[in-house]
């Protein structure tokens, strides 16, 4: 049994999944789904009448237990006692998700907020 949605079993009525994977790799580049998001996140902030960009964030993390094949990926979170990696999620006051970034365990929140900050500063 396979999971996810490989390229090649793409429906017959696209084409061929090489030429799908490469426009796909193009929009990727040019950040069209960055874009895409943000412009729907601003969007639902102003119906909920908030303003476009957030004015606060909430950053947190969660840390996903290592597997062997993790390999060098893998750190150890002392405060919870585990080796793995960490999610560090920014997330803005109604839930919206603005940035997730993957890490090893050991790497702290904190060590993030100087690269988010200029991006979401009012």
């Amino acid at each position: 049994m396979r999971t996810g949605a490989p390229w090649r079993s793409l429906p017959g009525d696209f084409p061929p999944w090489e030429i799908v994977y490469q426009q796909s790799q193009r929009w990727i580049a040019a950040g069209c789904f960055e874009t895409l998001v943000h412009d729907l996140r601003a969007l639902l902030r102003m119906t909920e009448d908030r303003a476009p960009t957030p004015m606060a964030v909430v950053i947190d993390s969660r840390t996903l237990q290592s597997t062997p094949e993790s390999g060098a990926l893998a750190g150890d979170d002392g405060a919870k006692r585990r080796k793995g990696s960490k999610a560090h999620l920014l997330g803005d006051t109604l839930g919206h998700l603005l940035a997730l970034k993957v890490t090893a365990a050991d790497e702290q929140d904190r060590a993030h907020v100087a690269r988010w900050r200029p991006k979401y500063r009012s």
